[in-house]
């Protein structure tokens, strides 16, 4: 046993291992994923956009998974400009169904395409991100249909740790499948390192920025509420009851935590720290972070819509920005985790206080 841990996923890896393929020629070894080392001009893949099957190395995959993308788009078009009612939920139902099939399939095709590259050999991370909002989607109609007939009888704060459960569920799912499952990254490259001293150090070391962040958000999102008059809700808002509290806190300051820094930081980060270096993966994956947060905000007025993501956006920058210098920084997930936790459990707790006398 050593104690030794992983390089992280910038440093260069001085390991000589390669794998011989079947064709005679040597494939890199997969841990040779350093940002020293470079992919040669002829090992570039074909990308999802360059629409040809010649000199890919899995046309199926990438046909299919197009069809897939233009079924989907086929089904969407009918439910949004004619079908109502039963119909067009069965449509938007295979929609999302269709999709999903084709995101997971063009990003097997990436993966297929990128083996011999020394950098990163997975899908991109939009495809997943994609693929994880779409089943994100798909998720809540399997779940959210038969419980729609008893919803009058589930408490809020219940709905919402079941909500936030099939969403990690989901978000940790679809990277192992596309992620992990093919080998472009193990879940220890993605920085959770194994050890109970280097994941307590790690909560604990991350857990003390939250103080200073908070402040920070909180001057951020007044401004941002006195600029545009509009302060959108909270997505898990004070209950008034300690149970309620409490399952707020497992979903928001458990859960959620872990599952976001799974995709965010984890995959997406390492991913474009491989192929892009630290400083644009920290910047793409804080902005895909805040966007993702937004997405699906909504208001009476698209005024009042665009006025709530904007606060929302704006109230979210900073915790972006600093859960992914941390991760850089740190060299493992267990930090980012621990300021988030330490993040969302103040702010929930400060707000269920606020409510009571």
């Amino acid at each position: 046993m050593t104690d030794r841990l992983p390089p992280r996923p910038d440093e260069p890896t001085t390991d000589d291992e390669s794998q011989d393929r079947a064709d005679g020629t040597v494939q890199a070894s997969p841990r040779a994923t350093g940002s020293d080392a470079h992919d040669t001009p002829t090992s570039r893949p074909l990308g999802l956009t360059r629409f040809t099957i010649e000199g890919r190395r899995a046309p199926g995959l990438f046909v299919v998974g197009w069809l897939a993308m233009v079924v989907a788009a086929g089904f969407a078009s009918i439910a949004f400009f004619g079908a109502t009612g039963l119909a067009g939920s069965v449509l938007w139902f295979l929609a999302f169904i269709a999709s999903a099939a084709g995101l997971v399939l063009l990003g097997g095709s990436e993966t297929v395409e990128r083996r011999g590259l020394v950098s990163y050999r997975g899908p991109s991370p939009l495809v997943v991100l994609f693929a994880v909002i779409v089943i994100t989607q798909l998720a809540g109609y399997v779940v959210g249909v038969p419980l729609s007939a008893i919803g009058a009888s589930i408490p809020r704060p219940v709905g919402d740790l079941i909500a936030v459960g099939v969403q990690a569920l989901v978000f940790i799912g679809v990277v192992r499948l596309m992620v992990v499952g093919p080998g472009a990254l193990s879940w220890r490259e993605m920085g959770l390192t194994p050890g109970t001293g280097e994941v307590f150090r790690g909560l604990v070391g991350g857990a003390v920025f939250a103080g200073p962040l908070i402040l920070v958000t909180a001057v951020i999102a007044y401004l941002a509420v006195q600029l545009v008059g509009q302060a959108p809700p909270s997505p898990l808002p004070p209950t008034g009851t300690a149970t309620g509290l409490a399952l707020h806190l497992v979903a928001g300051a458990v859960i959620a935590p872990v599952a976001e820094e799974i995709l965010f930081r984890g995959f997406a980060l390492t991913a474009w720290r491989r192929l892009a270096g630290a400083r644009a993966a920290v910047i793409r994956t804080s902005i895909l972070f805040v966007l993702a947060h937004v997405l699906f905000v909504s208001g009476d007025t698209f005024g009042d819509t665009a006025a709530l993501a904007f606060v929302g956006g704006a109230g979210r920058i900073p915790i972006a920005f600093a859960l992914g210098w941390l991760f850089v920084r740190s060299g493992s997930l267990w930090a980012p985790i621990g300021l988030h936790a330490a993040f969302n459990g103040s702010l929930i707790l400060i707000a269920e206080l606020a409510t009571r006398d």
